[in-house]
């Protein structure tokens, strides 16, 4: 008989955990009522397998896909007039992936203990954001809970492509970038060496710039580690700034003024938030709950600033549009369009068009980023593989023309 770790509340208000066995989960929660126990939680306790063992970052997590195939088939039981807790049960049953298997069975427990759906889901916020869960608590209240999860499901698809959109576009620099390194090494740790000797023979002083690719190969040959333990530094000092409050905005500041780049970070934020905010507003989310939520999900703090002033002008009665147009950060369609929204009391419907306006911005501004890196990378590829090139065969140009003259 399977044993199941429970935590539950008795009628005093204690939190008691503790162990029972019992031939099913049903039973178990059954038992535990007949104690006077509120379960908040029941899991079953199993062995210890090789699946336990979890190294930190190397987790499978949940992705996406799975988040959108979970909510359409809910949607779907929900409509066809299936329990809330058999619907979890099923979903639960049928899903591969054992951290998001865990994950629903604890949310199920979570209801059959007394928890709103939108509370179980709360405890889980790796796997349920702010937005999914008030979205879903939106639609227990309004009773539109099915209605919600489609909405949500094609939220996050369209979420998930502009994200691929932007990775995309970053996928084929890194990579040619990262190529090109390892080529530049390559050929300072093994080739130049080869050279080196050779021009040893020749009894006369380099070229600067052979002089120069030989110094480079000697000090990456005896301080590998110093310029490698460098780079490493740099790359933490780096992350740790962004991670400050000060270093974020700068940064920030930054990815927003640059040449194309930056045009992509705006419209790809513009398009972020327009989306999110029209969908928790066509869903019944208070507009100021939905603008907080809403900023934590920009992906820019500048971008975020903006908002969160736009929700203080609007707790103070003015419109969202104001403020918006004075922080300069969105384009003037994007505040125009808002304010007419706002007049004509279609918030949200203008934001949903403006979010389908300013993704197919982001596909036009990927592909315009991608024919301007090509020709760009190829320049730096060539100029730095050749210039190597040139610097090494310098010594024996001068050689062959010394031996003509």
């Amino acid at each position: 008989m399977p044993t199941f770790v429970y935590t539950g509340k008795t009628v005093t208000g204690e939190m008691k955990k503790g162990e029972l066995q019992a031939a099913s989960l049903s039973q178990a929660t059954a038992a535990l009522r007949r104690q006077q126990i509120m379960p908040a939680s029941i899991n079953e306790k199993k062995g210890f397998s090789l699946s336990d063992l979890k190294i930190p970052g190397l987790g499978r997590g949940v992705k996406t896909k799975e988040l959108v195939i979970f909510s359409r088939q809910f949607a779907t039981m929900i409509d066809a007039g299936l329990p809330l807790v058999q619907c979890l049960d099923i979903l639960a049953s049928q899903q591969e992936n054992p951290e998001f298997k865990k994950v629903l069975f604890d949310v199920k427990s979570s209801v059959e203990g007394g928890s709103t759906f939108a509370d179980a889901l709360r405890k889980h916020p790796k796997v349920f954001d702010g937005l999914y869960v008030n979205l879903i608590a939106a639609g227990e209240v309004g009773g539109i809970l099915d209605t919600i999860l489609n909405r949500l499901s094609g939220f996050l698809e369209k979420a998930e492509k502009l994200k691929g959109k932007v990775k995309s576009a970053m996928t084929y620099p890194t990579a040619v970038i990262v190529i090109a390194c390892l080529v530049v090494t390559g050929l300072l740790l093994w080739v130049v060496p080869i050279f080196q000797e050779m021009f040893a023979g020749f009894g006369q002083a380099l070229p600067a710039p052979t002089q120069m690719v030989v110094n480079l190969s000697k000090a990456l040959q005896h301080y590998w580690y110093m310029m490698l333990g460098g780079i490493v530094g740099i790359g933490v000092a780096l992350n740790r700034t962004y991670k400050t409050p000060k270093g974020r905005k700068v940064m920030d500041t930054i990815f927003l003024k640059l040449p194309v780049v930056g045009d992509l970070v705006r419209k790809t934020a513009v398009a972020r938030f327009t989306r999110t905010l029209g969908t928790m507003l066509s869903s019944g989310v208070p507009i100021l709950e939905a603008l907080e939520i809403v900023s934590k999900t920009s992906g820019n703090v500048i971008i975020e600033e903006a908002i969160m002033k736009a929700r203080t002008s609007l707790s103070q009665g003015k419109t969202l549009a104001e403020p918006l147009i004075e922080t300069k950060v969105f384009p003037g369609m994007v505040t125009q369009m808002i304010a007419v929204g706002e007049s004509t009391g279609a918030l949200d419907t203008m934001l949903t068009k403006i979010a389908d306006f300013y993704e197919e911005e982001v596909d036009v501004a990927v592909d315009s980023l991608t024919s301007l890196i090509e020709p760009m990378l190829m320049a730096f590829l060539g100029i730095v593989v050749g210039g190597l090139v040139i610097a090494l065969y310098l010594p024996i140009f001068q050689i062959a023309g010394a031996a003509a003259g």
